[in-house]
C-alpha cells in the first residue's frame, strides 16, 4: 500500500497522534526513525509502520508505504525520517523497587534525559504527575533514545503514589539544599522512591512532607543549581552504589 495523499482518511488520523488529546483517547503513539522503531518492536509495543518509498527495511508488523510529502507531514523532524511507527502506550504498569517520580517536570528534553539514566542506573519506575509534559510525546520520546520501552511508566499524582509507595516498605526521597542529606554518605538499600520537582520551583513543599529523607548533591558554590535532568542523572548514579 502507497499512500500519497496527506488527505487520506488513514493519514490524517495517524497525524492525530501529534496531539496528547488523540493520544490519551487512542492508548498510541508515534516514534520516528530505524532506531527507535526497532527499541519499540523489540520490546513488543510496536503497532504498525510507515516507511518512505523505496526504503528497504523489513519488520513483522503491518507495514505502508508512504510518499515524501506524505512522510513529511506526518514527521515533527526538519529532515523527516525513512520510517515512522505507531506504537502502544504502557498498561497495567507495575511499581517497582526504585522509583523515580517527576513533579511538574515540563521540559520534554529533561523527561527524555531522565529516562535515560533511569535504565543507566537500574531504576525500574517513572512516575510523572500531571502537571508534566506527556512522555508519549514525539519530543520526549526522542530525548529518551527508546529507553521509555524498558522501564514501568505510571502517571498519577503525589497523594495517590505515595502510600502504595510506604507500603512497599521504601524510603522516599526528596531533593532539598538546605537541611539535607549529602547523597554520597546516605546508608543505601538498593531500593528508593525519589521526588524530583519542576524546573523552576523545585520540589513542593507538600512533597517535601511526604518524603522520609531530604538528599542534596555537594557541589562548587559557584554553582547555585543543577539542571533537573543533570541532578536526577547523578542522584541515580550515587543511589546505583549499593552498600
Amino acid at each position: 500500500m502507497l499512500y500519497t495523499s496527506v488527505h487520506n482518511e488513514k493519514i490524517k488520523e495517524m497525524n492525530k497522534l501529534k496531539t496528547k488529546k488523540y493520544r490519551d483517547q487512542t492508548g498510541l503513539f508515534l516514534i520516528e526513525g530505524m532506531h527507535l522503531v526497532e527499541e519499540a518492536y523489540k520490546h513488543g509495543y510496536l503497532k504498525e509502520v510507515f516507511l518512505k518509498e523505496d526504503t528497504a527495511f523489513t519488520i513483522e508488523v503491518p507495514s505502508s508505504y508512504v510518499s515524501q510529502s506524505v512522510m513529511k507531514f506526518l514527521s515533527d523532524l526538519e529532515s523527516p525520517p525513512e520510517v515512522i511507527g505507531v506504537c502502544y502506550k504502557q498498561k497495567d504498569a507495575k511499581l517497582g523497587n526504585r522509583i523515580v517520580i517527576l513533579e511538574d517536570v515540563q521540559d520534554p528534553g529533561n523527561i527524555g534525559t531522565i529516562v535515560r539514566s533511569a535504565v543507566a542506573f537500574h531504576a525500574d519506575t517513572i512516575v510523572l504527575t500531571e502537571g508534566c509534559a506527556d512522555i508519549y510525546s514525539t519530543k520526549v520520546v526522542r530525548a529518551s533514545q527508546g529507553m521509555l520501552f524498558s522501564v514501568s511508566i505510571l502517571q498519577n499524582q503525589l497523594e495517590e503514589i505515595i502510600p502504595q509507595i510506604k507500603e512497599k516498605g521504601l524510603p522516599i526521597y526528596a531533593t532539598k539544599v538546605n537541611g539535607g542529606n549529602d547523597v554520597k554518605k546516605i546508608e543505601k538499600t538498593g531500593k528508593f522512591a525519589i521526588i524530583m520537582g519542576n524546573e523552576g520551583k523545585g520540589v513542593s513543599k507538600e512533597a517535601i512532607e511526604m518524603s522520609d529523607t531530604y538528599l542534596y548533591i555537594p557541589m562548587s558554590p559557584l554553582c547555585e543549581s543543577l539542571n533537573v535532568g543533570v541532578a536526577t542523572s547523578i542522584l541515580l548514579y550515587e543511589l546505583d552504589k549499593e552498600a
